[in-house]
């Protein structure tokens, strides 16, 4: 017979090492200090530095420490918190705009992905416009905003993809948000979205979806790319948000788009 009783695999000396640091960091460094080097390190916790090195890698990935090329590994601020909430958003364009900064907008055919997200015909065109979002100096997402042709029929002849996206925003404005819907999935950063936040493909991502209906259809669709590293989103009290793990369709929109 059979057992449902499964082994419990031995836990990697490098992560029982990432929690030994964690305590340390917390009890003997303040944020922006400068932690002792890896010879140091390895020393002290009677480890080599190849473990030393893994443990280091995984606390930087999860935005814990900051490596400082001529300065060293440094502990890591805490996550700066980046509102979502339909309260503080609405249309894309509006609410914390400023917060924004447009680089660019195409307008081309969709993928067979993107036209069933917009529920529209596969040869309607598409005006994506992809934005930054900016805590300061520092980007901390990216966006492709897509939205079908027939919801912005009257866009003027821009010179310029950043004239164009603005267009595209404020013919959004004009409409009525009959609603919107949001979806927070895992992710990692494709080679696009990784060159636009400043970080190597792979990095762990947060990507939430919207979806904003207006005059008894999708008007647009928005997903948003967050750095897991150095964000936490919030949503406010009426955000209503999905937590899921990255699932195929969300894939093939942020490729294929």
């Amino acid at each position: 017979m059979g057992t449902t009783e499964q082994a419990t695999a031995p836990e990697p000396k490098y992560w029982h090492l990432r929690t030994v640091l964690l305590r340390a960091i917390d009890s003997e460094f303040a944020t922006g200090q400068v932690i002792p080097n890896e010879r140091e390190l390895a020393s002290r916790f009677g480890v080599a530095r190849a473990t030393l090195r893994q443990a280091l890698d995984q606390l930087e990935l999860e935005g814990r420490l900051v490596r400082r090329r001529g300065i060293g590994t440094l502990v890591a601020a805490p996550r700066t918190a980046v509102p979502v909430s339909p309260a503080e958003e609405g249309w894309p364009g509006t609410g914390r705009d400023a917060a924004w900064r447009i680089v660019d907008c195409v307008t081309a055919p969709p993928s067979a992905a993107l036209a069933r997200a917009l529920a529209i015909p596969a040869g309607e065109q598409v005006h994506t416009v992809r934005r930054l979002r900016m805590t300061g100096s520092q980007v901390v997402g990216t966006e492709a905003l897509h939205v079908p042709d027939s919801a912005v029929p009257h866009l003027p002849g821009f010179v310029g993809d950043t004239g164009r996206g603005r267009s595209v925003l404020r013919q959004l404005q004009r409409l009525e948000l009959a609603g919107e819907s949001r979806a927070v999935e895992l992710g990692v950063a494709e080679a696009e979205e990784a060159r636009l936040l400043e970080r190597p493909p792979g990095t762990p991502v947060l990507v939430v979806t919207t979806q904003y209906a207006a005059q008894g259809r999708i008007a647009a669709l928005a997903v948003s790319t967050y750095r897991a590293d150095t964000c936490r989103l919030t949503f406010g009290q009426t955000g209503l948000v999905e937590v899921a793990p990255v699932g195929a369709g969300l894939a093939e929109v942020r490729t294929a788009s």
